[in-house]
């Protein structure tokens, strides 16, 4: 299993999402990178997201959980090279002496999960720890 896309175009058309023969076509390319991605992201943290999938009691449900971080990071990817206008993260505007700042919801276009993605597939957890910066445990 291990380079093989975790979705196709069919299922991110079966969620309702729009996409023209030219964004389906970029969808393909952009599904298969996001699995090589998603791996490879996983494989950082000790994780072997193929191994997962093919467990006999959880492998099924894990599977579709895959399968929607796949389709959430490409769609983001579709929509941020779309004509329309991309997604703003934070503006500013100032009147006097016009002054303006905007900040762009991947503004570089880039393939990218949200940690919470990543955490949801237990591959990224969070860590707690502590630090004693005054060195009092002798």
């Amino acid at each position: 299993m291990a380079g093989t896309a975790y979705c196709t175009v069919a299922d991110i058309l079966a969620l309702g999402y729009q996409l023209t023969a030219q964004q389906q076509q970029s969808a393909s390319s952009i599904i298969n990178m996001a699995s090589a991605k998603l791996r490879l992201q996983a494989r950082k943290y000790g994780k072997d997201i193929d191994a997962m999938i093919a467990d006999t009691v959880s492998g099924e449900d894990f599977q579709l959980a895959v399968k929607n971080v796949v389709i959430n990071a490409t769609v983001r990817a579709l929509n941020t090279v779309s004509d329309d206008t991309p997604a703003l993260s934070s503006g500013s505007e100032t009147n006097g002496s016009y002054s303006i700042q905007m900040t762009y919801l991947n503004a570089g276009q880039s393939l990218y999960f949200l940690r919470n993605e990543l955490k949801d597939l237990g591959i990224m957890r969070q860590t707690y720890g502590a630090l004693d910066l005054y060195n009092s445990g002798e």
